[in-house]
């Protein structure tokens, strides 16, 4: 993930009562200085590529940095819950249930904000919300930064619906990569290449590929993940 700065270096963005303050941070790799550089111009963005590069973690970042600025009022968190398409199997209520897949966005705001009630804060505050595309459905996004995670695992219907969903003053970050899909079928699977070949097209989009060497998590990681991709595994 991109390295966070010291206090020293930066000056933290701060919600509005100062009881958090947003790490700064800066980008590792050429990629990754390419989706703030397009993220300054304004442009949504498909950030697609291998594991461990740190989409999720830069979508987030960029996101909450500009409700903070209050440039947007909220980042809506969408993802599919694949296998199943349904959260009936997991126990308890909706808001327990979804728990499960909002973990990833709990470890990102404890490191953004170095404490760990952090994403509790955010969603309490009602500057963070997450939804499922099982409920996006007749569903209005305005004066918001969507964050559609995970998007290998959405079907072109999903993602279709997802999109059509954004009203005024609205920004879209994808993050994913089609080697990585929990889909089985091929016309699944293939949902997500035709998605980006239709926003290749659009001026208000820019997609940024992240490869091998853009891996930041950990040396481990790279390397398996290298050695895999040589080994014709996705």
């Amino acid at each position: 993930m991109p390295r966070r700065k010291k206090d020293s270096d930066t000056t933290s963005t701060r919600t509005p009562n100062n009881s958090m303050a947003l790490s700064k941070i800066e980008p590792l790799t050429a990629t990754q200085r390419l989706v703030f550089d397009h993220y300054d111009d304004r442009k949504n963005l498909m950030m697609h590529g291998v594991a461990g590069t740190g989409k999720t973690f830069l979508a987030m970042y960029l996101a909450l940095d500009s409700v903070l600025r209050k440039e947007y009022r909220q980042v809506i968190i969408v993802r599919s819950v694949v296998p199943t398409r349904d959260m009936g199997f997991l126990p308890g209520n909706q808001k327990e249930k979804q728990r499960v897949y909002e973990a990833p966005y709990y470890a990102i705001a404890t490191e953004l904000f170095g404490r760990g009630d952090a994403y509790e804060v955010l969603k309490q505050k009602n500057m963070v919300d997450f939804i499922s595309t099982s409920f996006i459905r007749g569903v209005t996004l305005d004066n918001c930064i969507v964050i559609v995670d995970e998007c290998q695992n959405m079907t072109f219907h999903e993602l279709d619906s997802v999109i059509t969903r954004l009203g005024e003053n609205c920004k879209v970050l994808f993050c994913g990569d089609y080697r990585q899909t929990d889909l089985l079928r091929d016309v699944e699977k293939a949902g997500l290449k035709d998605f980006m070949r239709i926003i290749d097209s659009m001026y208000f989009f820019e997609t940024v590929e992240f490869h091998e060497e853009d891996i930041v998590r950990s040396a481990l990681v790279k390397e398996y993940i290298i050695s895999k991709l040589k080994a014709g595994k996705t």
